[in-house]
């Protein structure tokens, strides 16, 4: 018994020594990143504590080891490392060191999530959900009726699914005007807008957006890829003024819009001009897609550089940009690109391509919470065209385009840690 004893102590004296942590590297070692995220949503939800080690090695998470958690890592295919005691304190102490670009930050709970999307959309219409159901991240789906009914105060995220917020219907009519589904869209929308007492759908996308406006404000943090971005900021900038013509509202547009836009009420951009021509397949020319031939751009060099900021300094772009590659495979989208002349002078550009002159990745504050803006549709699908099939993450669980995405989702468990100034 006495021996029997002994050797119980020796376990529990190993194992608290040399696998006392569990580190999940975000370098080339790991198999599977983005699952990886979902295992630290998991824990979160678990309320474990877990360190985002930023800058170090891909921005890596540190979490007390526990066999539930391994045992998860190895059901997801997640890469993982147990570490000691005195291992987990040495790599905090390197971070520490001023004169090294890294930081800890401390994840303390699992962000409320929520989908702005139409509920007849599928999981693959839409990156963010795509990789949410990949890495098995939980969220709810909610869309004109819960907005407008105040809904959004259940949550800590959001973000929109490829939107129209003008009421325009994308600006698919040249092309698509005589499909079944965009004729389904235009009902469907229509009779929401009535239903909840607007006489126009460009009116309920307003009040909509002013919704997400209130939840921003009062603290939320928003995500946005394509064309839920400029024209989230062009419904907002454009209160009070008709930019529909008759094909979407049923009356003439006013043809003086451009003179009438107030920029200071949109989040990111100004100084563009409304497209007055609704046959063209674009909201104004704060979207760099249309002239991108210019630059001769081809899927080889059409690359954006995420920039590096100071860990310890700028806590929050730095989060956003954790990845294991600084240079990242562009995408086209509805909305692809912003051209730099007609973004605010206090956006904070995370990631551009100087060659084609445009920024892809943009963030800012509004009132208590933040805003985050990713030009393009699918990372890992390059032109990405109506009705194209679903992209499988399976083949691409190491994409450095996506990790972006989910580092908008792990951001607001550390929102404690403001960006200094």
């Amino acid at each position: 018994m006495k021996r029997l004893f002994s050797i119980l102590f020796f376990f529990i004296i190993f194992v608290k020594g040399y696998g006392a942590y569990l580190l999940i590297p975000m370098d080339e070692t790991q198999k599977n990143h983005l699952k990886a995220y979902g295992i630290a949503y998991w824990s979160l939800k678990g309320e474990l504590e877990i360190q985002w080690l930023v800058n170090y090695r891909g921005g890596s998470f540190l979490i007390p080891n526990s066999p539930q958690v391994s045992t998860e890592c190895k059901t997801r295919g997640v890469s993982f490392e147990l570490i000691s005691d005195a291992q987990a304190n040495g790599i905090l102490a390197d971070i520490a060191n001023p004169a090294i670009n890294q930081d800890a930050i401390k994840l303390e709970k699992a962000p409320r999530i929520a989908v702005y999307s139409p509920k007849t959309k599928q999981p693959w219409d839409d990156a963010v959900t795509l990789v949410l159901k990949y890495a098995e991240i939980p969220y709810d789906v909610v869309y004109d009726e819960e907005l407008i009914m105040d809904k959004l105060k259940e949550y800590d995220w959001l973000h929109l699914h490829h939107e129209d917020f003008t009421g325009q219907y994308g600006r698919f009519y040249a092309a698509y005007r005589n499909a079944a589904w965009y004729q389904a869209e235009v009902k469907s929308n229509e009779e929401m807008a009535k239903k909840l007492g607007f006489s126009k759908v460009s009116q309920l996308k307003l009040a909509v957006a002013k919704k997400i406006n209130d939840f921003v404000f009062g603290g939320g943090f928003l995500f946005a890829m394509c064309s839920a971005t400029d024209s989230y900021d062009i419904a907002l900038a454009s209160e009070g003024v008709d930019i529909c013509e008759s094909m979407f509202d049923h009356d003439p547009a006013d043809p003086a819009m451009n003179k009438k836009i107030d920029f200071g009420k949109g989040y990111a951009f100004e100084n563009y001009q409304l497209s007055t021509n609704p046959y063209e397949y674009e909201f104004s020319n704060i979207d760099a897609t249309s002239t991108r031939m210019q630059y001769g751009v081809n899927k080889e060099n059409d690359l954006f550089t995420l920039f590096e900021f100071s860990a310890k300094w700028d806590p929050v772009p730095t989060m956003l940009c954790q990845n294991h590659q600084q240079t990242i495979q562009g995408f086209y989208g509805q909305t692809t690109a912003y051209s730099k002349q007609f973004i605010k002078k206090n956006v904070l550009v995370m990631g551009e391509s100087k060659a084609f002159n445009e920024a892809r990745y943009i963030h800012g504050d509004y009132g208590k919470g933040t805003w985050t803006f990713y030009g393009g549709h699918d990372p890992e699908d390059y032109m990405h065209k109506v009705e194209d099939p679903p992209t499988d993450l399976s083949l691409h669980p190491n994409s450095p385009g996506y990790r972006l995405i989910l580092n908008n989702i792990l951001f607001p468990a550390a929102k404690k840690k403001k960006q200094k100034t």
